[in-house]
């Protein structure tokens, strides 16, 4: 693994901010040197939504708060990041499937006023990283462990969302020291076990990967909702992939029940019951194997409750970050 000092990164970056902020207007962009990231809608959720638990009352994007943004070269790829820096806690966001590291906007600002280093990266072939090399996509956890080495972090956070909860729970086995906390989203977990495999290979019938990113991992009630969020959506997510799909990053080895019962730090497990992957029984299933692993399941959402429930997702994982227990099955 080397360094990038990345002479031309910095035009790179601008000339990729200017992009984004003309191909998606209202969503979330990439983040320039020493800038803001952009900024979309008020600085807040409307007063109206505050503290409701109602996907109708739509959440504009609040302003970004600054973050620098970097290259790292890891063997065969180069991975882009940004990082709003400071001396507190550090919180590593690891993208879903059809996202990149601007799949936060509605994180980065709420996580670095309440006092954290927000940190986030694409993976290899999504939003400004280069793409794999054809049959070798490398190891997920192996680059964010090099990310983890490269900004000089400890101890910190990290938060995995679908496909990113993948790599985030090989990464606690691995390196559980290095971990203040894990959080997984909407993930299957990278678990290999051939009955949990036979059964949420039975949730999706022949066709659905062929479906658009937005019908599968938005409700319908957000959907039917919230027009203008699920545009924001698709866009960043079009903007992530760049119009092509993406190799999947192996892991360091299976992760089956026997292995999964060995995580160690605390983790906090969330879902959607409007979730087509991953329906409420698919998440007792996974803690069940997990026994001092908290859930919280959210009502009326699908896959993606980050962008469809920001306020309460904010809340409840900044609680969780500073020491709060979630039940063996909690629901919002």
């Amino acid at each position: 693994m080397t360094r990038s000092a990345n002479p031309g990164g910095v035009g790179r970056g601008q000339a990729a901010r200017r992009t984004v902020l003309a191909a998606t207007a209202a969503a979330a962009a990439a983040v320039a040197p020493g800038t803001a990231m952009a900024t979309t809608g008020s600085a807040a959720a409307p007063e109206a939504a505050r503290g409701r638990c109602d996907p109708l009352v739509p959440e504009p994007i609040p302003a970004q708060a600054p973050a620098r943004e970097g290259f790292l070269d890891v063997p065969g790829a180069r991975l882009w990041f940004w990082d709003t820096g400071g001396t507190g806690p550090a919180v590593v966001l690891v993208h879903p499937g059809s996202g990149s590291a601007l799949s936060w906007p509605y994180q980065q600002p709420v996580f670095a006023r309440a006092g954290y280093r927000v940190i986030a990266y694409s993976r290899r072939g999504h939003y400004n990283s280069s793409p794999p090399a054809p049959g070798n996509p490398g190891v997920g956890a192996t680059d964010l462990h090099a990310l983890v080495e490269h900004l000089g972090l400890r101890r910190f956070h990290l938060l995995g969302a679908a496909l990113g909860g993948y790599y985030a729970t090989d990464y606690a086995l691995l390196h559980p020291g290095r971990l203040l906390s894990l959080v997984i989203l909407s993930s299957f977990m990278g678990i290999s076990d051939p009955e949990y495999l036979r059964v949420t290979e039975r949730l999706r019938p022949p066709g659905f990967g062929d479906m658009p990113h937005d019908f599968l991992e938005l409700s319908p009630y957000y959907r039917a909702a919230n027009e203008e969020g699920n545009r924001q959506w698709k866009e960043i997510s079009d903007r992530s992939l760049g119009g092509h799909s993406v190799e999947i990053q192996e892991l360091s080895e299976p992760i089956d029940w026997p292995r999964l019962e060995t995580l160690s730090v605390r983790t906090l497990l969330i879902a959607g019951d409007a979730d087509l992957y991953l329906p409420p029984p698919i998440l007792r299933m996974i803690a069940a194997h997990l026994p001092d692993a908290g859930t919280l399941v959210y009502s009326k959402v699908g896959h993606s409750a980050n962008w469809e429930r920001p306020s309460e997702f904010n809340r409840d994982v900044l609680r969780f970050w500073r020491g709060t227990r979630f039940p063996r099955e909690s629901c919002r």
